[in-house]
C-alpha cells in the first residue's frame, strides 16, 4: 500500500485547509485497509480550565478521523458523508504531547457506517473510546 498510502494521507491532510481540523492542528498520519489514524497536539489551546484536554476537542478529533475514514473507504465520487451520532467515554486525562485517534469499522453498510474510534496517548494508553455513526448520501 506504500505509495498509495502516502497519496491518501496527502489528500486527507490537504482537505483540512481552512477547517476545524486545521484550527485544531489535526494531522492524518496512517491508513490501512480498514483503518485511519490521526493525531492532535495537546496544548493549552485545547485544554479545559483545569489544564487537561477538553472532552469536546477529543470528540472533534474522533469525528474528524471517523468522517474522513468514511470518505476514503466509501464511494466519495457519488456520495457525501455526514456524521449523524457520536458518543464518547473519556477514561483518562492528558495534559501535553499528542493524542492519537484510530478509526476502525464496526459496520460498513451502504447507507450507514459505524466506527470504533480509540483515542490514545503517546504511550498507547487509552484516553477515550468513541463510537461514530455516519451516513452516506447520494450527491444530486
Amino acid at each position: 500500500m506504500g505509495e498509495h498510502k502516502e497519496k491518501i494521507l496527502q489528500v486527507c491532510n490537504a482537505s483540512s485547509k481552512n477547517t476545524l481540523m486545521e484550527t485544531l492542528h489535526i494531522e492524518y498520519v496512517d491508513v490501512g485497509e480498514d483503518f485511519l489514524v490521526g493525531k492532535m497536539p495537546v496544548t493549552p489551546e485545547v485544554h479545559q480550565p483545569d489544564g487537561v484536554l477538553h472532552g469536546g476537542a477529543m470528540v472533534a478529533l474522533a469525528e474528524s478521523i471517523g468522517s474522513m475514514a468514511s470518505y476514503i473507504f466509501l464511494d466519495a465520487e457519488n456520495f457525501f458523508v455526514r456524521g449523524i451520532e457520536i458518543s464518547a467515554n473519556h477514561v483518562k486525562s492528558i495534559r501535553e504531547g499528542f493524542v492519537f485517534a484510530k478509526a476502525s469499522f464496526i459496520h460498513k453498510g451502504r447507507t450507514t457506517q459505524v466506527w470504533d474510534i480509540r483515542l490514545t496517548n503517546e504511550q498507547n494508553e487509552l484516553i477515550s473510546v468513541c463510537k461514530l455513526t455516519t451516513i452516506a448520501l447520494p450527491k444530486k
